[in-house]
């Protein structure tokens, strides 16, 4: 029995690697999307929003089967429990995904506002989180949880510049309200896919040591 459930583990957390993966590739393909003002790619991230929500609903199936057939205690049930909420969480990354390349969709229709420079970086930024959140979660690293969680802090602050930026553009032109509009969502579109990856390390972190950390303040370092 015990050799079962370890198999069963273990389709459990490749499929969760093929929704991460998929997922990164996503966020990958609709900023190239955004960039290069690339429509065809664009609906492809749409399209491929499908394929996300079907691994969704494998994973939680063969998390639930493994649940009511071995009644895992322990390290073993949080496991479980936290793949069924990681692959909730790479869904949403990849609905964001497709925000995005809606967004893109209809910037391409009005010239280019201005060059994207903090927009690029805030996506690789986010996708490196979402990949070493995954790699966290394998290696059951709680150390390397801590570390995206902590890398949050750089994507809210690109937020909040370009939105400074954003705003100046507006002001000084409402023609470029829509358009400016529009990035505005999309680097909010971004800082929700860091929070996604932030929820997961918090996850990672919970699993490994069994500490619920979500919606606690960090202690602050004293004098």
């Amino acid at each position: 029995m015990e050799r079962h459930f370890e198999e069963e583990f273990n389709k459990v957390k490749g499929k969760i690697l093929e929704m991460g993966a998929l997922v990164e590739d996503q966020i990958r393909n609709a900023l190239k999307a955004l960039i290069e003002r690339d429509e065809a790619l664009a609906r492809q991230v749409i399209e491929n929003d499908r394929r996300v929500n079907t691994l969704d609903v494998e994973i939680d199936e063969m998390s639930l089967e493994c649940l009511a057939l071995y009644q895992p205690a322990a390290r073993d049930l949080r496991f479980l429990t936290t793949a069924m909420k990681i692959s909730s969480e790479l869904e949403r990354m990849s609905d964001l995904a497709e925000n995005i390349s809606e967004r893109a969709i209809e910037l391409n229709e009005e010239p280019q506002l201005k060059p994207y420079i903090d927009i690029p970086h805030m996506a690789e930024r986010a996708r490196v989180m979402v990949k070493e959140s995954l790699d966290a979660f394998v290696k059951a690293d709680a150390a390397l949880a801590r570390k995206v969680i902590d890398d949050d802090d750089f994507v809210d602050n690109l937020t909040e510049q370009l939105f400074r930026e954003l705003l100046s553009f507006m002001i000084e032109n409402p023609k470029t309200i829509t358009r400016a509009i529009r990035l505005s969502f999309i680097s909010k579109y971004i800082e929700r896919i860091a929070d996604h990856a932030t929820n997961i390390a918090e996850l990672v972190v919970y699993m490994v040591e069994g500490k619920i950390i979500r919606h606690t303040i960090p202690p602050q370092p004293t004098a």
